[in-house]
């Protein structure tokens, strides 16, 4: 795997952070975050959570597994219960209509003991935001976010 793909910042609401987090304080299985459209990384090792406004931080780290792509009820039928969404229902209101989602498959996920601020992704970066789409991160930039 190249070095310039070793992580990937997930964007999240902070609603859903929470219950990520919720769900995870009783376990360390597989779990997954729900996309609404066919963004999210293809080769990574690490997922960042970066939670906006009005948090605006990065939060969390996990390892990725992989990322599906593809028609939101067979997903959903597959890997629903690894989700922090908690009916079916809930998961097509998230969806908003979308007939496809993408689902990125992650495990050791891991709350920072000391998140980090947007005003020091931004001095690592180099840019005033986070793409909406999530973004790649080589090894280096990372480990100055996560250490």
């Amino acid at each position: 795997m190249q070095n310039e793909c070793y992580a990937y910042i997930l964007i999240s609401e902070e609603k859903w952070w929470d219950r990520l987090c919720a769900r995870n304080r009783n376990s360390n299985k597989i779990r997954v975050f729900v996309r609404r459209n066919r963004v999210g990384p293809l080769k990574t090792q690490i997922l960042l959570f970066y939670v906006k406004k009005p948090i605006m931080q990065i939060r969390g780290v996990a390892d990725f597994i992989e990322r599906l792509a593809g028609d939101y009820k067979e997903l959903w039928n597959m890997y629903g219960n690894e989700t922090c969404l908690k009916t079916f229902d809930e998961y097509v209101n998230f969806l908003k209509g979308r007939k496809t989602a993408t689902f990125i498959r992650f495990t050791n996920f891991h709350e920072l003991d000391s998140p980090v601020s947007m005003k020091v992704i931004r001095k690592v970066l180099g840019v005033l935001g986070i793409p909406r789409g999530g973004k790649y991160l080589n090894r280096e930039t990372a480990n100055q976010l996560t250490v």
